[in-house]
This record gives C-alpha cells, structure tokens and sequence, in this order.
C-alpha cells in the first residue's frame, strides 16, 4: 500500500513511518517545510521508499497533491505546545481545520481509510467524577472546569472528523486512535511534551515533584496500533483508547534513580505540595496548565485495543527506560 502519513517529523509520525516501512508499505510524508526531509529520512534507511509532501494545517496547498494515489491515510499530525497559548483558537483552529483538510484530502483521493489520531484528552476530561474507568464510550465534557485548551483541540478536531465522515465522507472508513501520555525511544532532537519531562527529571530541571498521574503508553505501540487499525476490517467507523496503565511522576522518578544509578544522579526524589504547583502556576504557564490534574488519576481500558486488533502494549518500566536509553543515545542528557 502507498499510505500517507501526515506529519513525519513529529514523535509518533515518525514512528508510524518506521513500522510502516518495515511491514513492506510504501509512504508518502507530509513535512511543514522542505528543510523537515532530511529529519525525516534520519530517522529511517536513507534508500527508504520515502516521499515527500510540503503542506500546513492551516493551508489548502498541497493536500490534494499529498493524498494523490494513496490507499490509507495516517492522520497524526497535530499542533501541541508546551503551554497554553493567549488566544485559545491558535490551537484549535489549527487542530480541527487541519484535521478536516486532511480527511477532504483523503475522500476526493478515493481514500478507503483514515486513521486519525487523537487523544485520551477527548475521552477522560472534564468530567466531574474520576471514580471509573474510562472507555471509547465516553467522551471529554466540552465544559468541564478542567478542560484545558490543548483537551478542548483534540476533542474539537474529533468530533469533527466523525461527523464530516458522516456527513460528506462519501464512504471513506475513519477510524480513531485516542493514546494516553506517549512516551518511548526518541527518534531525533524535537521531543514530545511527555519526554521532555523525563529529559527534565534525568537533567535536574525539575528540582521538586508535582503530584501528579499519568496515563502510559509506549510510541512503539501507538504506532503499531495505527498500522493494525489502518488493515483490519473491524477496526471502520470505531474509536481505540491506547494505555499501558497508570503511573505518576514521583514512581517514574523513583524507577530511572533505581535502574539507571549515576545517570540518574539529577532525578529529584522530594514531592512539590499541590500549593507549590498552583503559585507556580502564577509564573508559569506550563505548571498552569498541569494545576487541574494535581491528584487526579484517570484510569482508562485498553480492552477493545487488544481484543478487536490483538495489540499488547509494552510495560510502563520499559518504555520509561527505553525512553531515558535513547536520550543519553541522542546526546540530549548532561552529566552529572
């Protein structure tokens, strides 16, 4: 198959290259600028059957060409800044309208499926009772008081791509992938906003630990789960929660000080009150952004992953090992 894979330089997109490339799928990336190709083809065989096109969110140019003679699409990229921007259309816009160039793109190519990817953010925010686990079933409430804009962008975008594929999809399959807090082997120096934490922890940026938790899950199998939706015939018009389980930062601290020793010199073992974090937040907008989570576990089941498509995410100490083995690879990590 020719798949189409939006957003190459990106942590999953990337990822999603790899494996597509290895099961014998030709690709064709979508890169911001031209510059982006050669980070893309160091992360793969220099000789990869690998093309390119330029295209942006918030453009018509460039999609129709992209999706020229594609089988499938993979819809992965996705504005996500480290903090909250002033205006909170600067990341929806971009979120829902890119994600609406890219399934037309998609139906006037005669596409026959696109798997878009989402976010746990439009599955488990907002709510007003955490005391369950959450499923494909449930969806963010829109005006929960915790529902940030990062949340509100991929909720947006997905409702929107369910309903022009109904609406105007002219029979193209969609199909979701909605994954936790995505963590895993880094590919090049532009890192997710769950790795740069652990980049923090391993460079003693963060001295204090917020109490905070975290849903998991590998990149590796985020990727894989892409390419199984994007084949199997059960996978049309259903949504996909991707989690290895739960963690919090003061358990993933507490694993790279064990299992790394020295390189692990810098990780804080100290936790930072929750009244720490909020008057940080008066300074900062990226420990704003955190102060609704302090406490909260949102616990959520990857059941239908695994029966529907056979997936088996990798355990969190793996990908959080995996993840801190590729940054000191990368030369991305200072010494002690």
């Amino acid at each position: 198959m020719l798949v189409l894979v939006t957003g190459g330089s990106g942590f999953v997109g990337a990822h999603c290259i790899r494996q597509l490339l290895a099961q014998g799928h030709r690709v064709r990336t979508t890169v911001r600028t031209p510059s982006k190709e050669q980070a893309v083809r160091a992360t793969v065989e220099p000789d990869a059957d690998v093309s390119f096109a330029v295209v942006d969110l918030n453009s018509d140019v460039g999609w129709a060409t992209a999706a020229e003679g594609c089988d499938a699409v993979l819809h992965v990229a996705s504005p996500f800044p480290g903090s909250a921007p002033k205006n909170p259309d600067d990341l929806i816009v971009p979120a829902r309208e890119g994600t609406l160039r890219a399934l037309r793109a998609a139906r006037d190519a005669g596409v026959r499926r696109t798997v878009l990817t989402s976010s746990f953010a439009a599955i488990g925010y907002g709510h007003r009772d955490y005391d369950r686990v959450f499923t494909e079933a449930d969806w963010s409430d829109p005006d929960g008081p915790e529902l940030i804009t990062y949340s509100r962008s991929k909720l947006v975008a997905e409702r929107a791509a369910w309903d022009f594929v109904d609406q105007e999809g002219g029979g193209m399959e969609l199909t979701v992938i909605n994954p936790v807090g995505i963590l895993g082997p880094v590919l090049g120096p532009d890192l997710s906003v769950y790795v740069e934490v652990i980049e923090q922890l391993l460079n003693g940026k963060l001295p204090l630990l917020p109490r905070l938790n975290w849903g998991v899950v590998d990149v590796r199998d985020v990727a894989d789960l892409h390419v199984r939706a994007m084949v199997e015939p059960a996978a049309a018009g259903e949504r996909f929660v991707a989690t290895a389980g739960t963690t919090s930062l003061p358990r993933i601290a507490g694993l790279l000080r064990e299992r790394l020793g020295p390189a692990a010199a810098r990780v804080p073992s100290r936790t930072l009150p929750d009244w720490g974090v909020r008057l940080s937040a008066r300074l900062s907008p990226r420990f704003a952004t955190v102060v609704p989570d302090l406490g909260v576990v949102r616990e959520a089941s990857s059941a239908k992953a695994r029966d529907v498509l056979g997936w088996k995410p990798r355990p969190i100490e793996e990908t959080v090992l995996d993840t801190a083995t590729s940054l000191a690879a990368l030369g991305l990590l200072t010494s002690a």
